[in-house]
């Protein structure tokens, strides 16, 4: 059995090709390693540019049927072949996917009047088991279609939460959601840990709010899931274990 982390990339940063970079080569060093992608930047210029609506809600992108579509094309185009192009430029053997190919992910849709956005019912681990085991790097687009097969563009899935998904389905020794803030801010001071059953107290208080807010949901759930370890912070997380802040599984109560 494979040690892998799932590494989710994304932020304001995931435009800036030095940073990109900057990851690529801290990732070298981790492998085996899969990556999950964010590009919501790049989805929110698509879609002004289109005169298409851009409304979140904690987090997540309200989803209509056309900016599925522009979800579609800008994370499985350009973002994904950006990444896949530093990945490789740095030594690893990248290669991009979609939550499609292969029947990768499976999704159904989310709860909250969302639109096209899903939630991850089923990851095809051997699917990416077999791709670490021939020495690649998935490289993943957070799209899935549905699991009832209604026809159309592919849910629209929130990064952390795919991560999430494939971290929790792999069993991964740890999942690292990278972006641009050094971890969870209580305070003003970032927490070098955090319990997991604090979470919901911290998002309801307004501690954590909006893509913070969906990151700490998506760590509790990949732990739930399987995933041994996950921390949530900034590119330190790839060259330093103590980096960020560490999400606290609940302690099983002895019985």
């Amino acid at each position: 059995m494979l040690s892998t982390r799932v590494v989710k990339l994304g932020g304001k940063e995931l435009d800036r090709p030095a940073w990109l970079a900057a990851c690529a080569r801290a990732l070298v060093r981790l492998d085996p390693v899969v990556v999950v992608h964010g590009g919501g930047r790049a989805v929110t210029a698509l879609s002004r540019r289109l005169g298409l609506p851009v409304e979140k809600r904690d987090g997540r992108r309200v989803t209509t049927a056309e900016v599925a579509e522009v979800v579609e094309l800008v994370m499985g185009g350009p973002v994904n072949r950006q990444v896949v192009a530093a990945l490789r430029a740095a030594g690893l053997d990248a290669v991009g996917l979609s939550g499609v190919d292969g029947g990768l992910l499976t999704a159904q849709p989310a709860r909250g009047g969302l639109g096209h956005v899903g939630e991850i019912t089923d990851v095809r681990v051997a699917l990416l088991e077999s791709f670490l085991l021939a020495g690649l790097t998935p490289v993943i687009a957070p799209m899935a279609p549905d699991a009832s097969g209604v026809e159309g563009p592919p849910l629209n899935v929130n990064a952390d939460d795919a991560a999430a998904a494939v971290a929790g389905a792999l069993r991964a020794a740890e999942l690292l959601l990278v972006s641009d803030v050094p971890g969870v801010e209580v305070d003003g001071a970032v927490r070098p840990a955090l319990e997991a059953g604090d979470v919901e107290s911290l998002i309801e208080l307004g501690v954590a709010a909006d893509g913070m807010a969906a990151k700490l949901r998506a760590a509790t759930a990949a732990l739930r899931a399987g995933a041994r370890a996950v921390r949530i912070g900034d590119l330190r997380l790839l060259d330093d274990a103590r980096a960020g802040t560490r999400i606290l599984a609940p302690a099983v109560q002895p019985a």
